[in-house]
């Protein structure tokens, strides 16, 4: 999200499903209260509004969280160029559950991530998946392919950004992105090697063959 918004053509709206999600899940979040404060917890109210609504820039980008679609009518997404972005999940768990100690395979996304890779295989188109491992160590080469794959021009912008929150950032910011908060562009370094908790092992186990036939499209 952090590096579309660099390009001049560009506006970028941050998980507009998010209150959706957590409304309809009762999932108990981290800044849980305000997230559903600050937004539109009706769904489809969202996708026509928000989804389908009107921008005055060239490309629109919607940061999404694939189980965040959960309990919708997804004609919709048949209108979208859609983006899977994937993490080795022995690389997210660890992260993930930093937040969420007690995750499930469901708030990984990946059985949602599968799911919409097959019904973009099933109507015969080809499907834009993104590595974050490779996205991280080669930034310029990921995304030209990428703006490729979306008919937009690449552009350096995309490269790096000024470091700090950022206007478009959901309230839930505070609780989720202090990493990016603190960055300036894609780092080239490795995840770090922290290890899956023992009480995620059972996740892992399903989550890696979700991400394994993920990876064979990226």
């Amino acid at each position: 999200m952090y590096s579309f918004r660099e390009r001049p053509d560009t506006t970028v709206v941050d998980e507009p499903l998010y209150a959706h999600y957590l409304r309809v899940t009762a999932r108990d979040h981290p800044g849980r209260d305000q997230v559903l404060k600050a937004q539109n917890s009706d769904g489809e109210t969202v996708v026509s509004d928000v989804l389908l609504g009107d921008y005055d820039s060239c490309v629109v980008f919607f940061k999404q969280m694939a189980h965040h679609l959960v309990g919708l009518n997804e004609d919709f997404l048949g209108g979208f160029k859609n983006i899977l972005l994937t993490r080795d999940p022995r690389d997210m768990l660890p992260s993930l559950a930093i937040q969420l100690p007690d995750a499930t395979l469901a708030d990984t996304g990946l059985e949602n991530q599968v799911r919409l890779l097959d019904s973009i295989l099933k109507v015969g188109e080809n499907p834009i998946v993104v590595d974050s491992r490779a996205l991280l160590r080669d930034p310029e080469g990921s995304l030209n392919g990428l703006c490729d794959r979306l008919d937009i021009k690449p552009s350096r912008s995309m490269l790096s950004w000024v470091a700090g929150p950022k206007p478009e950032d959901g309230v839930w910011a505070p609780f989720w992105y202090q990493n990016v908060h603190s960055s300036t562009r894609f780092d080239g370094r490795l995840p770090s090697h922290r290890t899956v908790p023992s009480n995620l092992i059972p996740v892992l186990d399903e989550a890696i063959g979700l991400f394994d036939r993920l990876i064979k499209f990226a």
